[in-house]
């Protein structure tokens, strides 16, 4: 008997020891998605002065696009200027171009490119907007903004001018003064094959030497809701190089937000794009494309409000299926206390509100974010959650943090949840800042996605994404024929023996910024796609079978 009970003494202490070994081990288990940080010599200029004026805390918009066509994405950031004057009267101000070189080196082009700019800049879109197979810019400014086209030599010309844009985006509107552009996206509105241009306006401001707005005797930075909206702008492609403004005969011009944010997505997959707005501390737009006109829909579609009813600082978004049931789903960021909104499509024109089954609404409740990303950071299979945290300086807030880490949140898949990473990955790496721009892309082309951050006062940050796994992936390059060149608009569904998943190919993603590129999908453990379906902005809809993972699949648009 003595025996027996040492045995099983024995046994017991194996088994408390093994299941220890096993909690310990699953503590200290890497996370699924990691990043390694990596410095670029680009610092963001807001030119912060004692009146606290609004744009100060606004800037910050990055892109990642191939400028010269050699294969590896290239980054350009946007930069503020002298708050007073609105030009660039410094070297610190300028736009910054830099060039991939490979090996994780970057070389400013900046000076040889023209794109140092001249104005207090806020964010950037990408794309080829006259098809000649070399992606364009827009950058949007604060009062002023900028056209600039590629001439495939490393070179761009401003030709705001010349397509007609001046006029409408640079003087001062009849009814709402001068325009203060925050960012802009590229589509196709008419699936006529020419990308057109809408751009978001935010509201109605003009620099002050004192102090407008204070709390207990200290100036602070006034509430949006001190200040007046304005509309947005639709510009249609005309070509021939120009564009013709037709935000009135749109529809667009009728409504008034104070817009930060713009995604684009075929929400209905009735074969035109539609677009999403986030407003700040206003209701949001939702632009419902009826073929010739926009109908804004946000409160029919459930979208104007976040599900307690009140308004928030809505600021950088995604506008992306990110539950794989083929309709195009709806992630926005906010400030502290005000949760990051996920908005999910039922299928029936209409969207609702998930954040709190999520498991979202708490952790985001202490956090204030301005960039917002879906990509599949770990190539499982769903799309996660990228978000570029910080708050607005504030002193009536004392006890909201203003510098804050960055937070990727982890997709789990068929539950629907959503787990935080921040130091888990590596996140933490870099000192908390005011961030603000983020854009995506394979900047080492190993198949995962990483990440270029920008931050107030601050160096930008390049998240270079180590996540460690057996995970295959697929990115479909697109090149329009009758469609738009970019194929911005096309519907892609893949199918592997895991499953479907869907995505559509846009260049607008986060706060102000733009991140051009193939559309990424993670495919798990599977390493070859079943069935790639294509629904480009034609009509065309083409399939492609059995597709060998872990390469860049070059696809383009047949004839019919």
């Amino acid at each position: 008997m003595f025996l027996l009970k040492l045995a099983r003494t024995a046994t017991c202490s194996v088994l408390f020891s093994f299941a220890a070994f096993l909690l310990l081990h699953a503590a200290q288990a890497p996370s699924p998605i990691r990043f390694e940080l990596k410095k670029i010599s680009f610092r963001l200029e807001n030119d912060e002065t004692p009146a606290k004026n609004a744009p100060e805390t606004m800037p910050g918009g990055v892109a990642i696009f191939d400028y010269n066509g050699d294969g590896r994405p290239d980054i350009f950031f946007t930069n503020g200027a002298n708050i007073a004057t609105l030009q660039k009267d410094s070297p610190k101000y300028r736009n910054r171009l830099f060039r991939n070189d490979g090996n994780g080196v970057f070389t400013d082009v900046t000076d040889a490119a023209g794109l140092a700019g001249s104005g207090y800049d806020m964010g950037v879109a990408v794309a080829d907007y006259d098809n000649d197979g070399r992606p364009d810019l827009f950058v949007a400014g604060l009062h002023h903004s900028t056209l600039y086209h590629n001439n495939g030599d490393g070179t761009f010309t401003d030709v705001t001018v010349k397509a007609g844009l001046d006029a409408a985006l640079n003087r001062p509107d009849p009814e709402y003064g001068p325009l203060w552009a925050v960012t802009a996206v590229w589509v196709d509105v008419n699936n006529d094959g020419l990308l057109d241009l809408f751009v978001v306006n935010y509201m109605q401001w003009a620099y002050s030497a004192d102090p407008l707005c204070g709390f207990q005797g200290v100036a602070d930075y006034c509430s949006p809701k001190f200040y007046k909206g304005q509309p947005n702008q639709l510009f249609l492609n005309k070509g021939d190089g120009t564009f013709q403004d037709v935000s009135k005969e749109w529809g667009i011009r009728d409504h008034v937000g104070k817009g930060m944010g713009v995604g684009m997505a075929d929400y209905d997959l009735d074969g035109r794009p539609d677009l999403f707005v986030t407003n700040d501390a206003s209701y949001n737009s939702l632009f419902h494309n009826k073929g010739n006109k926009f109908e804004e829909v946000a409160f029919e579609a459930g979208v104007a409000l976040v599900e307690d009813g009140s308004f928030i600082s809505g600021m950088g978004l995604d506008f992306r299926d990110f539950n794989n049931d083929g309709y195009p789903d709806i992630v926005f960021v906010a400030l502290n206390n005000q949760t990051f909104p996920l908005f999910q499509n039922t299928g029936k024109g209409e969207f609702r509100e998930v954040t709190t089954q999520s498991g979202m609404r708490e952790p985001s409740r202490q956090m204030s974010g301005f960039g917002a990303g879906l990509y599949d950071f770990d190539n499982d299979g769903w799309k996660d959650l990228f978000v570029t945290r910080g708050h607005v300086e504030s002193i009536s807030m004392p006890s909201q943090p203003v510098d804050q880490y960055n937070t990727v949140f982890r997709n789990l898949g068929p539950s629907g949840k959503w787990a935080p990473l921040t130091e888990e990955a590596g996140l933490s790496a870099s000192p908390a800042a005011r961030h603000r721009g983020c854009a995506f892309g394979e900047l080492d082309g190993d198949g995962r996605i990483d990440v270029v951050a920008t931050a107030l006062g601050r160096d930008a940050e390049i998240w270079m994404n180590r996540s460690e796994n057996s995970n295959h992936w697929l990115d479909i390059a697109l090149r329009g024929t009758k469609s738009n060149r970019d194929g911005i608009g096309a519907r892609v569904k893949l199918v592997t023996k895991s499953g479907a998943q869907y995505n559509h190919m846009t260049t607008s993603v986060g706060y102000a910024s733009s991140s051009d590129g193939p559309v990424h999908f993670g495919l798990g453990a599977d390493s070859r796609a079943e069935l790639i379906e294509i629904h480009w902005p034609s009509g065309i809809v083409q399939t492609l079978q059995d597709v060998v993972a872990d390469r860049i699949l070059k696809v383009t648009e047949p004839a019919h």
